[in-house]
């Protein structure tokens, strides 16, 4: 299994799209975020176009109020990878989520899936209780989960206590962070570039986002800006300046500047996995022998 990964705007669409090509295989999706069908501008999801040249897993497969998991996602690729190896020596998985690459890589917790009704009331209880008082009881209930979690996080937070609602067990119990062996060789690829280069890319995509209109895209989403997939840079922006809080100059500027944090957010994430071989975007012809090299 190949593994093309890298920060956001660092050109892994372009260079997938190629290696794809080249093996004659899909590209499986590992985009927490273009999984859903709606943020198709705000996501950089691939365009209709790319789609039809070279197919693609996992890509607006969901609607924003589907319930998904990286667990969910690990079993569905692992089952169609069963597949994909049938008819080809080569699978591609691609993308910048970090959790749902280890996941595929490393396998992940089977934490059980919480039932509608209990989401419902921890959203419920967010709104009116507020996050602090659900850190307080997170550590009543799970103090060891608690001294690790985010607690400024309210996704985190609230699934901790979810699980811990729903099964009648802490959310550490189901935490065994064992890595799981794979019946495949993975070769893990990153793509970086100079830091001043990285950041121009990322200005010009919001830009360019903006110009596709973005600002369009999250008002039909304005409804729905409580839902955790729209917690995301970009969405967050453009719902801060369609509340008048930020004109929509101050709102792009702070949408740069929180995209270029969370790309250093993935490198530093990454540079953690000595199994990545790094290139830049442009190296098509070295990845493409690294990936045919069997030692």
């Amino acid at each position: 299994m190949i593994v093309i990964t890298g920060p956001t705007a660092v050109g892994k669409t372009a260079l997938c799209m190629d290696i794809a090509r080249h093996f004659g295989i899909p590209v499986i999706n590992a985009d927490s975020r273009q999984i859903f069908r709606e943020l198709k501008i705000g996501t950089a999801a691939p365009t209709e176009e790319e789609l039809q040249r070279v197919r693609h897993y996992f890509v607006g497969t969901l609607s924003l109020t589907d319930y998904y998991s990286a667990s969910m996602y690990e079993q569905q690729v692992m089952r169609l990878l069963e597949e994909l190896f049938l008819t080809s020596d080569y699978a591609l998985l691609a993308g910048g989520s970090m959790m749902y690459i280890d996941a595929v890589c490393n396998g992940i917790d089977d934490i059980p899936t919480v039932d509608d009704e209990t989401r419902a009331t921890m959203k419920r209880r967010l709104a009116e209780e507020g996050l602090e008082a659900l850190c307080e009881e997170l550590q009543r209930l799970d103090p060891e989960h608690y001294s690790i979690v985010d607690r400024h996080n309210p996704r985190r937070v609230v699934h901790a206590l979810e699980i811990c609602h729903a099964t009648g067990r802490t959310y550490t119990s189901f935490r065994t962070n064992t890595r799981r062996e794979r019946p495949f060789r993975i070769k893990k690829i990153g793509l970086n570039m100079p830091r001043e280069l990285l950041y121009k890319r990322i200005n010009t995509r919001v830009d360019q986002m903006m110009a596709d209109g973005l600002l369009d895209e999250a008002r039909r989403l304005l409804p729905q800006r409580g839902l955790n997939a729209l917690n995301t840079v970009g969405y967050k922006e453009m719902f801060s300046h369609l509340d008048g809080t930020w004109t929509l100059d101050e709102a792009v500027e702070r949408m740069k500047g929180n995209t270029r944090r969370y790309a250093r957010k993935q490198l530093t994430w990454f540079k953690k996995d000595t199994q990545i071989k790094w290139f830049t975007p442009d190296d098509k012809e070295h990845i493409i022998r690294y990936i045919q090299d069997t030692d």
